[in-house]
């Protein structure tokens, strides 16, 4: 019989992060409901935070197969009954397949924005405007300028890298971020500094 091959990913930049952005989401978060994750990528994350943050449910997404599949597979490798199934989803659509399923509490998006075209940045604050409740928290974390200025030489470096690969693709502004944010319902409420030049940045659905 042919050995089942794991389909796990492994990100190095999940064990290096996923402590200090638990630390800031239990501040955060509704102390109950359920959390969507968009773009979810290897699943670490997932499996990481739902146990440590239950009794809320982790709900993970991504456009990928190939990441669904990770999820999929660390999933089943672990004990947890608290994270659902991955779904589909993808953040520039206009209508997210979660829309006519469980309300969501809060929504959490990492290491995606800059990677990713401004549509789906528009897109997400667009679906969390849409999904998310009176107090619904929408979670950003990853590196951003502040008036228009890198916060390191690294991440100017890494602004480059990325443009270079996709010119799509960037560090955004946390202002023009926020104004987005603005004019979808969506109140800052806090930033938080990281480690890595990254940052911590927390939305209120008013």
């Amino acid at each position: 019989m042919a050995d089942i091959p794991d389909l796990r990913r492994y990100a190095p930049a999940t064990e290096r992060n996923r402590e200090p952005i638990l630390e800031v989401l239990r501040q955060v978060l509704p102390p109950t409901g359920t959390i969507l994750e968009i773009s979810s990528g290897t699943g670490e994350h997932a499996m990481f935070m739902a146990p440590q943050l239950a009794p809320r449910h982790w709900l993970p997404s991504d456009p990928n197969p190939d990441a669904r599949a990770s999820i999929t597979a660390w999933r089943q490798a672990t004990p947890w009954d608290n994270i659902y199934p991955p779904i589909d989803l993808d953040a520039s659509s206009d209508q997210w397949l979660v829309e006519s399923k469980q309300p969501i509490t809060a929504i959490v998006n990492i290491n995606m924005i800059h990677i990713a075209p401004k549509a789906a940045y528009l897109g997400l604050f667009a679906g969390a405007s849409r999904i998310l409740p009176v107090g619904g928290i929408l979670y950003l974390y990853g590196p951003f300028k502040q008036a228009g200025v890198h916060t390191a030489p690294s991440n100017a470096a890494f602004d480059q890298s990325l443009q270079s690969q996709n010119p799509e693709w960037g560090v955004r502004d946390l202002e023009e971020i926020t104004a987005v944010a603005h004019s979808h319902n969506l109140t800052l409420q806090q930033v938080y500094p990281m480690p890595a030049n990254n940052l911590s940045v927390v939305f209120k659905h008013v």
